[in-house]
């Protein structure tokens, strides 16, 4: 079992190959896509790795599953607890029910209806928590302390960091066979799991690419923090339509990485997002959660310079129900 000091360390490039290895037949290699129309218009080369067509229609099976599954016999009968505001949620549902184990999944009231069902058809039970009344982990942490549950976070664990470096790590790959040199890779930025493991995987096989989060301006916690130097708070009682990344601050872990590794922070309004929305369902035929459009709506919106360039955008997901969607695309 890992001790509790190494479970809250980085991984290593090795630790996200054992991962790789580990998840092969348990997710999809996700397809990186590409638009020659696209590129002409923007005046480079934008390439977009399409996690929303993983398992549980995001990424973050990749991390709940190399966790749970390094989880003991007692371990899987006390069953599992996690916060989440859906994807993670159901990454950890379905994870549990791979492994022989149960779930318990503590989500804010107001997250999607689509995700609480989804998280239900796979066996997860939930129990809601006022996001404006209390942070998410605590919430998880006063449960599972009355429950004795193993908790899953999102991204402040070596094992679960390590599975989502397997995006970034495909991501490489893929680059490589597509004869595309990365100048930049955006990666939407919660707690900012994804983003710190794709940097860790850049620099270790890609050192000239730069890696930036790209967050909601209304919770843009991780660029504030990253030009102040320390760890930040977003205001309380602000809202977004992005809702799979609104975080109230960086996990303490996550940010020791990303303040050394990042070479900055991007920013975009909902009315940004709700057009890169639009135009990966126009251009690309894939629908996206407002949350997983944040990086190319930084392209889209000029945020970085992508002329004459080669930038990768992660789409984390595609988890938003129709009727958001709609509302989305009608107002783009």
């Amino acid at each position: 079992m890992t001790a509790p000091d190494q479970q809250l360390s980085a991984p290593t490039l090795a630790d996200i190959q054992d991962a790789k290895s580990a998840l092969s037949g348990v997710t999809i290699h996700t397809p990186l896509m590409e638009n020659s129309e696209v590129n002409a218009r923007l005046g480079g080369r934008l390439l977009i790795k399409a996690e929303n067509a993983q398992r549980t229609g995001a990424f973050k099976i990749r991390g709940a599953y190399n966790r749970i599954r390094q989880m003991d016999a007692d371990e899987k009968k006390r069953g599992v607890i996690a916060y989440s505001s859906g994807n993670h949620g159901q990454a950890v549902a379905l994870a549990a029910n791979l492994v022989g184990t149960n779930a318990l999944i503590v989500m804010p009231s107001d997250a999607s209806a689509l995700k609480m069902e989804r998280i239900r058809g796979l066996g997860g039970e939930i129990i809601t928590y006022d996001r404006d009344a209390e942070l998410g982990d605590d919430a998880a942490r006063r449960i599972r302390d009355a429950t004795n549950r193993i908790m899953v976070p999102p991204s402040e664990d070596k094992r679960v960091m390590a599975g989502a470096g397997t995006v970034p790590l495909e991501l490489y790959d893929q680059a490589v066979a597509c004869d595309a040199t990365l100048d930049a890779v955006l990666v939407p930025c919660g707690g900012g799991g994804l983003t710190a493991v794709t940097a860790i995987v850049m620099a270790s096989l890609s050192p000239a690419t730069k890696v930036y989060a790209a967050e909601p301006e209304l919770f843009d916690d991780t660029c504030r923090s990253l030009k102040a130097g320390k760890r930040l708070i977003n205001p309380a009682g602000r809202k977004t339509i992005c809702d799979a990344i609104m975080t109230p601050t960086p996990g303490k872990t996550t940010f020791s990485i990303n303040k050394t590794h990042l070479a900055g922070g991007l920013s975009v309004t909902d009315d940004q997002v709700r057009m890169a929305m639009k135009c990966a369902f126009d251009d690309y035929k894939s629908i996206v959660e407002p949350g997983a459009a944040v990086g190319l709506a930084a392209v889209l919106s000029s945020q970085i310079d992508i002329k004459g360039k080669t930038i990768a955008v992660i789409i984390t997901g595609g988890n938003v129900d129709t009727t958001t969607y709609c509302t989305a695309l009608k107002a783009a």
